[in-house]
């Protein structure tokens, strides 16, 4: 492969790498503990959107509502770790990656 076609090449996996982190950016996922008690809401790029509380968890705890919200933030995580592999997968498919 010569440099100019390697060039090339290199500029069309970054304009998809780029609309991909848009897509990202845009791109939200929920993550929900405690049947509902706790929804954290997060882009793809980890921002956090939104942070439910249902007034039932002030019954609890202090200890059940801080693991709550880190379990939702955790469920979150994962729901936007697995998007992330999904969008830049599709962003960078067909092309050679070096290892």
């Amino acid at each position: 492969m010569d440099m100019k076609a390697l060039m090339e090449q290199a500029k069309q996996l970054q304009g998809k790498v780029a609309t991909a982190q848009d897509q990202l950016g845009k791109s939200t996922v929920k993550g929900i503990a405690g049947n509902g008690l706790v929804i954290v809401e997060m882009t793809g790029k980890y921002d956090l959107v939104k942070l439910t509380l249902n007034p039932d968890l002030m019954k609890e705890d202090l200890e059940t509502v801080t693991a709550l919200i880190t379990a939702a933030f955790n469920d979150a995580k994962a729901k936007a770790d697995d998007l992330i592999d999904k969008v830049m997968s599709a962003a960078t498919a067909g092309m050679p990656l070096p290892e």
